[in-house]
């Protein structure tokens, strides 16, 4: 069974987590990655690239000079491609690029990076991940406390948006914070480290592992953190 060491806010370790098998210990399959990136890089494209054929493009409407008589070839309109400002031939129309991906690759790809991750002891999970305060000092500092290496880019996983974590990070540019419910196979690839608490780490499982929705997972999580506190 996959497991890492728990980090306190001092960067210190104070315990091990034994991961779900299911979704941190599983072989990473690269050719859903690979599938499932591709489409997600798809997807983003706006496809609304445009030009104007000879027909959208503004004049023309005069017979540019008589059609016999001149020894140049017969031409009917200025706006014709071969002309300056002429339209354009064969040029990019706006159209969809979405492709689609079934809901068991994306999660299969989803669990594949985050066993990467663990295989190369690139997931960071920290007990509690909370600032008093907006302060990207202090946010600077709790990050070189950690093991990430300088200059790696980092992402936080948060199980609730936490308004001082995203203000301390905005002006650090190795670093990213996201919700865990956005929680993609690019981002994962794209940063060398992922930091995620407890909180983050048990969503993950019950989505992932036990095929909660993220709403659910989030509501459980939700109500056993009510009653922790209320036990406290």
């Amino acid at each position: 069974m996959p497991s890492t060491t728990v980090y306190n806010m001092a960067g210190e370790a104070v315990d091990k987590l034994e991961l779900s098998e299911q979704v941190f210990g599983v072989t990473p399959n690269v050719a859903v990655l690979h599938q499932v990136v591709t489409a997600q890089l798809v997807n983003r494209r706006q496809g609304n690239a445009s030009t104007k054929t000879r027909s959208e493009v503004s004049g023309g409407n005069k017979k540019p000079y008589k059609q016999k008589g001149t020894g140049r070839a017969r031409q009917g309109s200025t706006r014709a491609p071969q002309f300056r400002h002429g339209g354009t031939v064969f040029g990019p129309r706006p159209h969809p690029y979405h492709h689609d991906v079934p809901k068991k690759m994306r999660r299969l790809a989803i669990r594949s990076a985050l066993s990467d991750k663990v295989a190369n002891e690139s997931l960071i999970v920290v007990k509690d991940l909370s600032l008093e305060s907006p302060r990207t000092k202090d946010m600077l500092n709790l990050l070189s406390k950690l093991p990430s290496h300088q200059g790696k880019r980092v992402l936080m996983m948060l199980p609730q948006r936490d308004e001082n974590v995203v203000l301390s990070t905005r002006n650090i540019p190795m670093a990213k914070v996201q919700h865990v419910s956005s929680i993609n196979v690019v981002e994962l690839l794209k940063h060398d480290y992922v930091v995620m608490p407890l909180d983050t780490i048990r969503w993950i499982e019950m989505v992932f592992g036990e095929g909660l929705s993220a709403e659910e997972a989030s509501h459980k999580i939700a109500g056993e953190v009510a009653a922790a506190e209320s036990e406290a």
